[in-house]
């Protein structure tokens, strides 16, 4: 099998711990220079894959296949393409999968997804789908053998009436045919150990992969947690709130944070790091070459 065409279930099967790198489309070409240079400089850390988000309504979703067919090109890494329900009706969603194929994508990350700009609801189009299951449905029927990743929450979805009723959804994504799990970004390992072991207990038996979002600003972190609902805890926001002068203390603040909690995660036998990299390599860096980049037994 080619390396780029290897899907998400064979990689966990092969792989007994797979690093894996989220990224965004640029904006401008200037920032997809800078894209390329921070990827090769991550690429040494020899990923599973690399994923690649669009925007809100799907603003960006030929963006994100380009993007996906360069990684692939230029790393021999797979890549993951991110796929929503936002914006579109099912027969719309089913040519988006075709192109994607044709693309040479075999793996999609199935959201349901952000309202569009300006909006704070979602809402779903006539002859669309409401809900991510739906969307694993529609990929596991049409593109039998790719992979498929979901989105799991640590600390319950925002829009969830509580953990259990949001970990009932996740378990209707996991029997519509997902693949693993990626968890939204959290700080607290205690809520991701709690969350793996309710998955468990609901019968989930695919990987469940915390996704780390390393701290470099934090103005930045304060408002992407107050969009997910991820928690602080107190002694680091006190801590970065001390530098919040400081770019350069923030950095290491968050840095050192995160070495610690991917430490812990590791020790607790964890199928892999989902990195929210925020198309920067700088503060992944450090934390991997702490961390002597993977657990000794997945760089054999």
């Amino acid at each position: 099998m080619n390396p780029v065409s290897m899907p998400l279930k064979t990689l966990f099967q092969q792989r007994p711990f797979c690093l894996s790198i989220e990224i965004f489309p640029p904006k401008s070409p200037s920032s997809d220079d800078l894209l390329w240079e921070n990827l090769s400089r991550l690429a040494p850390y020899q990923p599973a894959f690399i994923s690649c988000t669009y925007g809100a309504g799907g603003s960006t979703r030929t963006r994100t296949v380009e993007l996906c067919q360069e990684i692939q090109r230029r790393f021999q890494v797979p890549a993951t393409a991110h796929f929503t329900c936002v914006g579109s009706t099912t027969p719309e969603l089913e040519d988006w999968l075709d192109y994607a194929q044709a693309a040479g994508i075999s793996n999609f990350m199935a959201l349901r997804g952000d309202p569009p700009r300006g909006e704070t609801t979602f809402r779903q189009v006539a002859g669309g789908l409401a809900h991510a299951n739906e969307l694993v449905s529609l990929i596991r029927r049409r593109l039998p053998e790719v992979g498929i990743g979901v989105a799991g929450y640590p600390e319950k979805h925002p829009e969830a009436a509580d953990l259990p009723s949001d970990l009932a959804h996740l378990k209707r994504k996991i029997d519509a045919g997902a693949d693993a799990v990626f968890t939204q970004l959290f700080f607290g390992n205690r809520s991701f150990f709690q969350f793996r072991d309710a998955c468990d207990a609901a019968g989930i038996r695919v990987p469940i992969v915390p996704g780390i979002m390393p701290i470099v600003e934090f103005g930045r972190i304060r408002r992407i947690t107050s969009m997910c609902g991820a928690i602080i805890p107190l002694e680091l926001a006190a801590n970065l709130e001390a530098a919040k002068d400081d770019l350069a203390a923030q950095l290491d603040i968050g840095v050192e944070f995160a070495i610690r909690q991917c430490q812990e995660l590791i020790d607790a036998g964890v199928p892999g790091i989902h990195f929210y990299a925020l198309n920067s390599s700088s503060a992944c860096q450090r934390i991997l070459d702490a961390l002597n980049a993977r657990p000794a037994e997945a760089s054999a």
